[in-house]
């Protein structure tokens, strides 16, 4: 007896094959993609991403926020002069980040992604706006962007700090609520079978 006659047609087990490997491997992608969301959403409700009453985070955040964001922001953070009115180019100068600003108004995640990215029309300014504002993600480590949000927070008073606490946390909050609808039947419902 010969090997091709002890095992059936080659092309029926060749495609019984990869059905299974296709299952196997939208069942593996599917899984992977529930891990990373779930631990995202652990580690986004257990880590403070910014603390300002840790000393050494707002400590840390002055030497960085002295050398990259006070030549436009101010050494007090009191930004620049009339920031409120348009130049003749059309764009604002850079605001305060101290308490009569604007930055306690939004979530962490935001500011983070505005510090790391910079100020992009239509995310979080109008379509078409031009900004000043660079992003620094290739400079500053997501640590020292997190340092000097901390330290731009320490300066705020402390009613400021607990509306920018429950902004995060209400932002948080609908994150978590849109990933829990989410559902490893949806994201593997156009998978073949």
């Amino acid at each position: 007896m010969t090997a091709a006659s002890d095992s059936g047609p080659p092309t029926k087990r060749t495609s019984s094959a990869a059905k299974g490997f296709h299952w196997l491997l939208a069942t593996s992608v599917a899984f992977l993609l529930g891990a990373i969301a779930w631990a995202t959403w652990q580690g986004s409700t257990s880590t403070p991403l910014i603390d300002a009453n840790d000393a050494r985070q707002p400590a840390k955040g002055r030497r960085v926020y002295a050398q990259y964001c006070a030549s436009c922001h101010g050494a007090n953070l009191e930004g620049q002069p009339a920031w409120r009115v348009r130049r003749a180019d059309g764009r604002l100068p850079a605001p305060p980040h101290d308490a009569s600003g604007h930055p306690w108004h939004h979530p962490n995640e935001v500011l983070i992604e505005i510090v790391s990215n910079g100020l992009q029309a239509g995310r979080y300014a109008p379509p078409g706006y031009s900004s000043d504002m660079p992003g620094f993600a290739n400079i500053l480590t997501e640590e020292n962007v997190r340092a000097s949000l901390a330290y731009i927070k320490s300066t705020w008073r402390e009613a400021q700090r607990a509306h920018q606490s429950r902004v995060t946390l209400s932002a948080k909050q609908e994150l978590r609520s849109s990933l829990g609808s989410f559902s490893i039947e949806q994201s593997t419902s156009d998978t073949p079978t």
